[in-house]
């Protein structure tokens, strides 16, 4: 018989979070420090940009971590665990990112830009653990954030060394590193019986709630996060982004909804369907940004990515589950893998600024070249993290106990008096 209550993670979780803690503590006084120019000049540049970089945080705290609290008894987990990997994963990103600059000048600096990096650097673990969300514990999580930004980092910088693309296009391949990082740690910590949904993977009024209000948020500050980035040259680029981000995002709302409407058996529209769905838009415009510069190009790719993430929930969720067992909890790969690859298809093929053939070729062998190397390190990183996860060391939870507060949250009101 199984126990009543998921184990115990005292002396597993609280051990790897402090030390882990200890060891950022102790590399940030060695080796970090705050940007004397920013400090030195007036507050203009400071108070231009920490509004963006505000916006950046609301979507990585509030717009994931609401995302997923659509399960009916998962809500604690969902925003909690949420803070847990972005706040481990943005002190992670902020050393990596600084290791090129402690190796020539011996300290790491820390500006707003470098912490907005940061945050997006850990935006591909936020979405990963979509794929695996109620089916984990913390300590699996904590494993997640250190493991796949280590191997998000790598990818942009091997996609800068490699194919010399520059930064913005690189970082914005985070939405297929982390779609597909996320499908290998689910096909690995695969549970028999995921074809049926389990017990308490549901939705309930209040929890779909909450989870909308998470898709708004991410959906109102998508702009920034695709543009806060991005170098105002030529004069208006910065605005451009955030134009065609916000058609696009309009467009896949609208598509979204219709398309649920028309899928669903009784033609109503599907909550957590449209939820997936509508960010399309602003997924597949992050990836194709520097090639999208007129408002019917940005409509159009708003719309092909609606259509393809909303059917991809209603029919790839079960058929991923069935055939290649991976059992995506909140349809990760419909939402942000195949927006991305076809944000990266639409670059492929709008970009027209070429001198002559030669350059153009050269440009195909280097696009396909970063897609291939971000695919292929994003399997293999997740191949090795789910073999890691696999350990029963890591005490996983029983099946009775997935998706359930209980296995790791207190609630006093239930604690039995003697």
């Amino acid at each position: 018989m199984a126990p009543q209550y998921a184990p115990s993670l005292r002396f597993r979780l609280a051990p790897i979070l402090l030390l882990i803690q200890i060891f950022f503590i102790a590399i940030f006084a060695c080796y970090f420090e705050i940007d004397s120019q920013i400090k030195a000049r007036d507050g203009t540049a400071f108070n231009t940009f920490y509004p963006e970089f505000q916006d950046v945080n609301v979507m990585v705290i509030l717009g994931f971590g609401f995302l997923g609290t659509f399960l009916v008894r998962y809500g604690f987990s969902s925003t909690g665990f949420n803070l847990l990997v972005a706040v481990l994963a943005v002190q992670w990103a902020l050393i990596l990112n600084g290791l090129e600059s402690w190796y020539y000048r011996g300290k790491i600096v820390i500006n707003l830009r470098s912490l907005v990096y940061a945050e997006i650097c850990a935006v591909p673990a936020l979405i990963s653990i979509g794929t695996i969300l109620g089916k984990t514990n913390p300590v699996h999580l904590t494993l997640i954030a250190l493991f796949e930004v280590s191997g998000f980092v790598l990818n942009d910088w091997l996609l800068h060394i490699i194919t010399k693309v520059r930064p913005l296009n690189s970082i914005m391949l985070l939405h297929i590193y982390g779609a597909f990082f996320g499908l290998m740690l689910t096909w690995f910590l695969y549970r028999k019986g995921s074809e049926q949904l389990f017990e308490k993977e549901k939705l309930s009024h209040t929890s779909g709630l909450f989870s909308m209000l998470g898709t708004l948020f991410l959906w109102m500050f998508w702009p920034t996060f695709n543009s806060v980035l991005v170098d105002n040259y030529p004069r208006g680029r910065k605005f451009e982004a955030v134009c065609s981000t916000y058609l696009s995002l309009a467009v896949s709302a609208v598509t979204a909804a219709a398309v649920s409407v028309v899928t669903s058996p009784k033609g109503k529209l599907n909550l957590v369907q449209i939820q997936s769905s509508i960010l399309a838009g602003g997924v597949v415009i992050g990836v194709a940004m520097p090639v999208v510069h007129k408002p019917w190009e940005a409509m159009t790719l708003g719309f092909l990515a609606a259509v393809l993430s909303t059917i991809g929930y209603k029919y790839l969720k079960n058929h991923m589950v069935a055939v290649f067992q991976c059992h995506d909890t909140c349809s990760i790969l419909s939402t942000y893998g195949l927006p991305g690859l076809l944000g990266w298809l639409a670059q492929f093929l709008l970009l027209k600024d070429f001198d002559d053939h030669t350059t153009a070729i050269r440009f195909a062998v280097f696009h396909i070249t970063s897609l291939f190397i971000t695919l292929s390190l994003s399997l293999s990183a997740g191949i090795i993290t789910g073999i890691l996860l696999k350990w029963k060391f890591w005490k996983p939870p029983q099946d009775r106990k997935c998706f359930d507060d209980q296995a790791f949250w207190e609630f006093p009101h239930l604690v039995v008096k003697k």
